[in-house]
């Protein structure tokens, strides 16, 4: 509508002549009786001269007129100011009922149940409209909300419970953003999912789901120091929680920190003693620091939490090679294609079959006592992966042509347990 009585309430309410702005507002009413923005607009005005009746007033015309999600935020505002709380409370939530992603509604909501007493419930309100402000990159915003987010929570832990705590919606980065985060990294689109991450950790530098989520994303891209970096953040954050410490032992392992790593996933079990997965990690340095009967016993112990896991059985398969026991490494390696099969994981399931058709040909050759026995040895050495030891047998065919098959294995033996002393 053009209406110049309008737009110089607009001009005069910009620069804070706020008694201007409702006599030009009242001249375009004037002129268009139903013209609920500038009953809208001279409430706002009312509201800053703190003649807080009219401003209800002018809110409630323009409410009947076109039920306006501005003009129901603005009555509440005001009837805070009247302290007519039940009346701001029901304002607020009707603007939420017209627009449910309008952050302001929620956060004056949470100050409503605030003052009203209702914790919780404030909580969940200021947490959700710090989730839209995140959103929409209003960083003050959201920062505030998170402050009246940390001001409300507990200091401390009750010592008595006599009811169920009530059900809280978790911040966007602590539950449903965090998984999406993941999502996408796990997907191969990391530099997003960074770029989201470091977003987030502006807006709330002690978000310590962030921290850890940006931890798992760096890990994802190989960039393990600065992983480990992130989740000695979030712990400092005090976010203590089992997969915090296991995606730090499994950066650790990465790097060569095998006493660490042991270290992170003991803590990690702590926490969760009965997760399938630590027990396979802790397994997997163990076996890399040749201590095969544990890494067994890890493997045993992840099994019997989840019999289903295949790679728990391949793993154990491995180790069981590694000493020598090939009828267990057998049985293990078979159970493990079957499963990998039953999933339709068919690089798993190929990679099995592969150690298995190497151990029966070994099996298969009884008179190659001496050979078998140097193949064994060499497969000790690489720690169980027979892809390693047959590439490095081809490198010492391509270097020294034309020997006999079993001069090259004593050769990379040889080798490798001279680096080792070396």
């Amino acid at each position: 509508m053009n209406n110049e009585s309008y737009n110089k309430g607009i001009e005069k309410a910009k620069q804070k002549d706020y008694t201007g702005a409702i006599e030009e507002f009242t001249r375009a009413l004037q002129l268009a009786p139903y013209f609920a923005e500038a009953y809208y607009r001279r409430g706002l005005a009312y509201f800053d001269l703190e003649e807080i009746h009219k401003a209800v007033s002018d809110f409630t015309e323009a409410i009947n007129l076109t039920q306006s999600v501005e003009a129901y935020y603005g009555r509440a505002l005001a009837r805070v100011s009247l302290k007519n709380l039940p009346g701001a409370l029901a304002d607020a939530e009707q603007a939420i009922r017209h627009n449910v992603n309008y952050a302001p509604a929620y956060n004056l909501r949470g100050t409503v149940l605030r003052k009203q007493g209702y914790i919780p419930d404030a909580i969940a309100s200021f947490k959700k409209a710090a989730e839209l402000y995140l959103d929409q990159k209003d960083t003050e915003n959201c920062r505030q909300c998170l402050a009246k987010v940390r001001q409300l929570q507990p200091k401390e832990k009750p010592t008595l419970v006599t009811s169920p705590a009530p059900t809280i919606a978790p911040l966007k980065s602590e539950s449903s953003y965090f998984i999406q985060l993941l999502d996408k990294a796990e997907k191969g689109n990391t530099r997003d999912a960074m770029e989201d991450l470091n977003w987030v950790l502006q807006a709330d530098p002690k978000d310590a789901y962030a921290y850890c989520c940006r931890g798992v994303v760096r890990c994802k891209q190989g960039n393990y120091r600065d992983a480990i970096s992130d989740f000695n953040q979030a712990l400092q954050l005090n976010l203590q929680d089992a997969i915090v410490y296991r995606n730090r032992g499994k950066a650790r392992f990465h790097l060569g920190d095998h006493t660490g790593a042991i270290a992170d996933f003991d803590r990690a079990l702590q926490i969760q003693p009965q997760d399938a997965l630590l027990y396979v990690a802790r397994g997997n340095v163990y076996r890399e620091m040749s201590n095969h009967l544990g890494a067994i016993k890890d493997y045993t112990k992840a099994l019997e939490i989840n019999p289903d896991d295949a790679t728990a059985y391949y793993n154990r398969g491995i180790a069981y090679t590694c000493i020598e026991e090939m009828h267990r490494a057998i049985e293990d390696y078979q159970r493990a294609a079957s499963m990998f099969c039953e999933k339709e994981d068919w690089a798993n399931y190929q990679q099995v079959l592969d150690s298995l058709k190497k151990i029966n040909s070994f099996s298969s050759e009884p008179k190659k006592t001496t050979n078998n026995l140097q193949r064994q040895r060499l497969l000790r050495l690489v720690g169980g992966h027979w892809e390693i030891a047959e590439r490095l047998i081809d490198q010492a065919k391509y270097d020294y042509p034309g020997m006999p098959e079993d001069w090259y294995i004593e050769k990379v033996i040889h080798d490798l347990e001279r680096d080792w002393d070396s």
